[in-house]
């Protein structure tokens, strides 16, 4: 073997029909044997092969093997086309594809020499002599191989002058592989970084006849050619870095600011969460900081002066509450009430002598799969005849919806929407969820999240009442008794209506007292609207046992409203035509003693 420097080499090889199979194997190991003499490698010589007929063929370009032995089964796999002899074909697809940089050729500053090993045994059918010349000009020496019956003319108008060292005549394919060990003498050169003082600091590269200094992965040369220095990765500002960039021999680390710490896509930094640590002892909140921590105090309460514990902040007399009565301070907050008689406004500052009987509604719907989709279109029209019933604002009534099958989920919460446009609109898109029918756990789910102030509901010391609207068609599969109990218990006024297969006993026990005003049952859905005027909702604060009082100053107006709602309350009682006629004459005469007081009292 012998050492040249890198060299990028490509053979050009004829393989049209006049090369016999037997022939074109000297021609594969004629190209075994002038490899096996390089330097192959990435950074010593490269190696590329194509064959030509009547078409050109690549079998391997200069940047696609770098090993002996993967050539050497490339070359051994080559199936010749033996067609035509198209040998000005192949020049030009050598210069133009065969050592782009694209194919692997080293660039032209690099000083690598560009060699092409054209071997054929026969006269070519196109023109050779121009696109050669182009082929030279380009910098790409030319060795043209002829065997046996190769014309000669041919191969000195296709090789690099001088001629006598690059145009060779083979007299038979048996003689071919011992001309390849004179031709290896041809490639063989002095290795310059042997027989000179190179001074390349990191490597030097042989040519023929000179060389240059290459520098390691991450260095630079320097402009003497021979010094090398380290590559700062972080000037050309594409590092991505969040903080700091920390340049290391051609590449880069980043690094954070104190107080935070590296995220794990190794450029984005992340605050350390002292709070975490859990050894911050703030009475209410830690906040963290780039480098540590402070405590806050919730709103309504001050910071005391050890920094960590706090102290409730009277915000009657630190706010202008607007109370029209009186402000009443709470822990982090207040509120207004009124004198006995009035009550207090949806503003929840002013009062007034007769209220307006705004609600907080949540509508529980059973989704389950007994319902059917069909049927779940009429409950949502069900729903919104209720809703187009109501006084729909921020200050007015607030409703909010929940759909209930083997999960529960929270179509929109009280404080979601204010009209009841938007809230008409929301029903509508509210998709069918199927499967079970867990009506206890949807009880659960009303009673600890939708009436939550925190889901819109207003605090209790507004009086503002809680109604309950349960809609089910079939018996639920779990327990219902207990968080019916609790709803009741926390002051939430419950309906249930019930369709189809409800069944009769836990409709009543989710209903609130008297439970024959407070449930309503429809054979089937398509009956079921009758039951709307039942729950136009306008219901007097007082109406809690099914008793009503009637406080001064607002005999009259009370005494209308209660009975505006006892007639909503009567319509609702379908097919219970006993239970309906006999609360009917209760009611009746209770109306009617009513009217008494009032006569009595003027």
């Amino acid at each position: 073997k012998c050492r040249t420097g890198p060299l990028d080499i490509v053979f050009v090889i004829d393989s049209s029909r006049s090369v016999r199979p037997f022939e074109f194997e000297t021609m594969r190991r004629f190209m075994m044997d002038i490899i096996g003499s390089l330097d192959v490698g990435p950074n010593a010589t490269r190696v590329g092969v194509i064959q030509y007929s009547s078409q050109v063929q690549n079998i391997f370009s200069l940047k696609t093997f770098f090993t002996r032995a993967d050539m050497e089964r490339a070359i051994n796999s080559i199936v010749p086309l033996a067609q035509g002899t198209m040998t000005g074909l192949a020049i030009q697809y050598a210069m133009n594809v065969a050592f782009s940089t694209q194919e692997g050729a080293r660039p032209p500053h690099k000083g690598i020499p560009r060699i092409a090993i054209i071997v054929t045994d026969g006269r070519p059918q196109d023109r050779v002599t121009e696109v050669a010349t182009q082929a030279r000009n380009a910098g790409i020496e030319i060795y043209a191989v002829g065997i046996q019956r190769a014309d000669m003319n041919s191969l000195r108008a296709m090789a690099s002058p001088p001629l006598e060292e690059h145009v060779f005549l083979v007299e038979s394919f048996e003689l071919i592989q011992q001309f390849a060990k004179q031709f290896q003498d041809k490639l063989c050169g002095v290795d310059m970084c042997v027989e000179r003082e190179h001074g390349c600091q990191h490597s030097c590269v042989s040519t023929p006849g000179s060389f240059y200094c290459e520098c390691n992965p991450g260095y630079r040369l320097n402009v003497d050619g021979k010094t090398c220095s380290p590559i700062d990765a972080c000037a050309d500002g594409r590092h991505g870095c969040q903080h700091h960039c920390v340049s290391v021999r051609g590449s880069y680390s980043c690094r954070c600011r104190p107080g935070y710490y590296l995220s794990h896509n190794k450029r984005s930094c992340t605050l350390i969460d002292y709070c975490s640590f859990g050894n911050h002892s703030c009475q209410h909140e830690c906040v963290s900081i780039p480098g540590g921590h402070y405590c806050r105090c919730r709103s309504g309460f001050t910071l005391q002066p050890d920094s960590k514990s706090c102290r409730a902040t009277d915000l009657c007399n630190g706010v202008d509450h607007g109370c029209e009565f009186k402000c009443v301070s709470t822990e982090g907050s207040y509120h207004c009430v009124c004198p006995e008689g009035q009550q207090l406004q949806a503003d929840g500052k002013t009062c007034s002598k007769c209220g307006a009987g705004h609600v907080d509604l949540v509508m529980v719907i059973d989704g389950s799969k007994s319902v059917r989709p069909q049927n779940f279109e009429l409950v949502k029209q069900f729903v919104n005849r209720i809703v187009d019933l109501l006084e729909v604002s921020p200050q007015g009534t607030r409703v909010g919806l929940v759909q209930y099958s083997s999960r529960v989920r929270t179509e929109f919460p009280l404080n979601k929407y204010h009209s009841a446009d938007e809230i008409k609109k929301a029903v509508m898109d509210v998709e069918y969820m199927e499967k079970g029918t867990m009506t206890g756990l949807a009880l659960k789910h009303m009673v600890e999240h939708s009436f939550s102030e925190l889901e819109g509901a207003r605090p209790l010391s507004h009086n503002i009442p809680r109604i309950g609207l349960v809609f089910t068609d079939g018996r639920s599969q779990d327990d219902i008794s207990e968080w019916a109990r609790r709803a009741k218990e926390s002051g939430i006024v419950m309906f249930a209506v019930g369709v189809g297969k409800a069944v009769e006993e836990e409709l009543r026990a989710i209903a609130s007292e008297p439970v024959e005003q407070h449930f309503s049952y429809s054979a089937d859905f398509t009956t079921m609207t009758h039951l709307v005027e039942n729950f136009s909702l306008n219901i007097c604060p007082e109406e809690g046992k099914g008793e009503t009082e009637i406080r001064s100053p607002c005999e009259c107006e009370a005494l209308v409203q209660f009975q505006t709602n006892t007639v909503a309350i009567l319509q609702s009682l379908t097919e219970k035509n006993i239970l309906w006629a006999r609360s009917l004459a209760q009611m009746t005469a209770r109306l009617e003693d009513l009217e008494k007081q009032i006569a009595n009292k003027k």
